[in-house]
């Protein structure tokens, strides 16, 4: 069955609610309220199988100017509008504020009916349909049929009927092939049955028993029934207004402009990249920073607007900016929002959600404008590339992605098919991460560059663990990544795994020789220095572009004890030490006790305390010797 969604518009008093109980029988207005005043004060709801068969759905909105955000969540879905005009009093304020905001919504045709045509002469109507012809003018109402109609004779029903069944067939249904969502616009509570929500279904299908998410409260709950115009069924789809009976979920947790929708296909945000058209009309600018009452689906936030390299939007102008929310919603990309100014309660702007999952900007950068533009008009493929390249080493989660492109199920899966040579999907835990081929080869780059260089000062390691290597790169990698990269170079024995221990293969150790040659060479300087050596570094220094091999090769020998450090920059040959040791055992044997003086007589006459002294606390610390007071003594006998 061909499915679409009528709603009425139009000022306070000019004849909505009369026009859908003549085409439907159904008085739309049910508060004792409305009744007692005579005014629409919430969004009423009717139904009517039109000749063709197509079922419509009729959305009566109020036409006060103090109910526009009745008004704003009851044209949420609305596939085609009747703009309701009063031959009595033509054009009035909500009217045009109607009308400019189903034209901000991007609802594309429509019908003008004008009313209580009974009321007033011929010459007077003809005037009036002028008046309204003129007003149309540049609107997406510019053509639309104008009929004349009298709830009271019901002049004018069987045209409109006729009319809007043309049209309705010319609608293209809301999508089947995407997600359930149903922006709540009234919950209620049914005695024997629990909590009800009602609103239109803006895309998918839902049935019962089907597990949904309140969003963006995050409680999940299941349908335990569903009405479509007050009759069971089995499913509800895209197009229709639609209640929903909620398993084990209280009144009270739910309010208008959450949103029901299945589990994972929305993401709470309070930042929003957006679109804004401003109306041509408006008195004063829209300026940065400036608050707003912000219209979604069927919710009202109050929201900041942030402009980027300017500081007002001028009347009839339009620009990407940024919107923060007081509160959480949950939107897609394409949702189409209202902006109202709370201090005098007008419309002044509209507009489109370019990216619904964003962050705080810096206004003055001239990067995060060009990005802002750029994803206004990108097309899926460029948006999907886009954002995967953006998180580089870290990835960005499936779930993530399709909501950010708002792009799910079957029309997802064809993109990624249609891509998969550009991209790299691993799984991480739970999680389906998306990588692009340039973040992979550039990780692959940075791990063989820092291998490399490591390997260069460190010639005679094995290698580096994953973890160190890990570290040494970022830390902003995905483990997922990594894994897979090394995994790829080792099968390409670009890198050599040993245990834990990661190397270049091209950065093999150096050979056996080599390490013996060099280690030869550094005994030897150190032997040569004599007694007074220079400090370690400068002779370590004498290596030139071999000195991070020495350095290495140095700190070899000082763990393996051929090298021994007496004092902070001071080391000797342990051969040298070793000669001391035998003198001063050989003296203290002889002589009992030892002056300073007494050892540079044993060592060498040059000999400065410099040296002198660590010396001598080395053959302390050796256990060789016992200080007593000035002298020292022999600790034991060897």
């Amino acid at each position: 069955m061909h499915r679409i969604i009528i709603g009425t518009a139009g000022h306070i008093d000019h004849g909505k609610t009369s026009l859908v109980k003549v085409l439907t029988g159904i008085d739309t207005d049910r508060l004792k309220e409305e009744k007692e005043r005579g005014i629409t004060i919430d969004i009423g709801f009717a139904n009517l199988i039109l000749p063709s068969g197509t079922l419509a759905g009729i959305v009566d909105v109020p036409g006060h100017e103090r109910f526009i955000r009745n008004m704003v969540a009851g044209a949420t879905g609305i596939d085609l509008v009747i703009l309701v005009i009063a031959a009595d009093e033509g054009i009035m304020p909500q009217t045009k504020e109607h009308l400019e905001i189903c034209e901000l919504l991007k609802i594309k045709d429509g019908v003008v009916v004008i009313t209580k045509i009974d009321l007033v002469n011929k010459d007077w109507l003809e005037l009036v349909i002028e008046e309204v012809k003129k007003f149309l003018k540049g609107t997406f109402l510019e053509k639309a049929p104008i009929i004349c109609f009298s709830a009271i004779t019901q002049q004018g029903k069987e045209e409109l009927i006729k009319i809007l069944d043309e049209k309705a067939l010319q609608i293209i249904m809301k999508p089947e092939d995407e997600p359930f969502r149903l922006p709540v616009d009234g919950v209620f509570t049914i005695k024997g049955f629990g909590t009800v929500v009602r609103g239109t279904t803006i895309s998918g299908k839902i049935g019962i028993n089907q597990i949904v998410e309140i969003y963006p409260k995050g409680i999940q709950t299941k349908v335990r029934n569903i009405q479509v115009h007050g009759k069971n069924v089995e499913i509800a789809f895209a197009g229709m207004r639609t209640a929903l009976n909620l398993q084990g979920i209280e009144k009270e947790k739910i309010e208008r402009g959450d949103v029901i929708s299945i589990p994972g296909v929305l993401k709470p945000s309070q930042w929003l990249d957006v679109m804004v058209n401003v109306l041509k009309d408006i008195k004063y600018p829209l300026r940065n920073f400036e608050n707003f009452l912000f219209y979604i689906g069927t919710s009202e936030v109050l929201g900041k607007l942030i402009l980027f390299g300017k500081d007002y939007l001028e009347p009839g102008e339009k620009d990407v900016a940024q919107i923060f929310l007081q509160k959480f919603v949950a939107v897609w990309k394409g949702d189409k929002f209202i902006l109202r100014r709370p201090s005098n309660n007008t419309t002044v702007a509209g507009g489109e959600i370019i990216n619904p999952l964003s962050f705080r900007r810096k206004r003055t950068k001239l990067k995060d404008r060009k990005e802002l533009e750029f994803i206004a008009q990108a097309g899926f493929e460029e948006l999907l590339k886009h954002y995967i390249e953006q998180r580089n080493f870290l990835g960005i989660e499936e779930k993530t992605l399709q909501i950010k492109i708002s792009l799910f199920e079957e029309k997802f899966k064809r993109l990624i098919q249609k891509l998969s040579s550009e991209l790299i999907i691993l799984k991480e835990g739970e999680k389906i991460l998306y990588f692009s081929e340039k973040a992979k080869k550039t990780l692959e780059n940075k791990i063989i560059e820092v291998l490399k260089k490591y390997h260069e000062n460190n010639p005679f390691s094995s290698g580096l663990t994953k973890e160190l290597l890990k570290s040494r790169i970022s830390s902003f990698v995905s483990n997922a990544l990594f894994e897979y990269v090394v995994e790829d170079l080792l099968q390409r024995n670009i890198l050599l795994q040993n245990k834990e221990i990661l190397a270049l293969a091209e950065f093999q150790k150096i050979e056996f020789k080599q390490k013996e040659e060099l280690k030869k060479q550094i005994e030897e300087k150190f032997l040569n220095q004599g007694w007074m050596p220079k400090d370690f570094e400068d002779i370590l220094m004498e290596f030139k572009d071999k000195y991070k091999a020495a350095k290495e090769v140095f700190h070899t020998l000082l763990r393996d004890g051929i090298l021994i450090k007496v004092s902070e920059k001071v080391v000797y040959h342990k051969s040298l030490l070793e000669e001391l040791e035998k003198k001063v055992i050989e003296y203290l044997s002889k002589n009992k006790e030892m002056t300073l003086s007494d050892l540079r007589t044993l060592i060498s006459y040059s000999i400065s305390r410099k040296y002198l002294i660590p010396l001598a606390e080395y053959l302390d610390k050796r256990k060789i010797t016992l200080r007593v007071g000035d002298k020292r003594v022999l600790r034991k006998k060897f």
